[in-house]
């Protein structure tokens, strides 16, 4: 049960990445004046999927040592990595797939010592 929250977690994170990234993106590179960027859904969004993660990841920390969840949040970078390639169509070149490899190793290895 404690991993399913901390993949909760780690994926309501990510969705609030990406939501913040759609924020920007629907404010054109420039930062509107408070009370427009308060009325972005997309702000709204991030903000309650940043929350959420948080609320999760205390959850996570009630359950698990801090030494173990902790790492396991670089599931994140991975996650992010797989979104902006397949879902930003941005480029990721073999430095980057490689490093993306050590993670998932590290998690792997660290998640046995669970």
């Amino acid at each position: 049960m404690t991993f399913v929250l901390l993949f909760c977690a780690c994926l309501l994170t990510c969705l609030g990445q990406v939501a913040q990234k759609l924020t920007i993106e629907q404010w054109g590179g420039y930062f509107p004046s408070i009370a427009q960027a308060l009325t972005s859904v997309w702000l709204w969004l991030a903000l309650a999927c940043l929350g959420g993660g948080l609320l999760l990841w205390l959850l996570v920390l009630q359950r698990m040592d801090v030494g173990i969840a902790y790492p396991m949040l670089a599931l994140n970078f991975v996650l992010i990595t797989l979104i902006g390639r397949f879902g930003f169509k941005e480029t990721v070149d073999r430095r980057h797939w490689l490093g993306i490899a050590m993670i998932l190793l590290g998690v792997a290895l660290l998640g046995r010592q669970a």
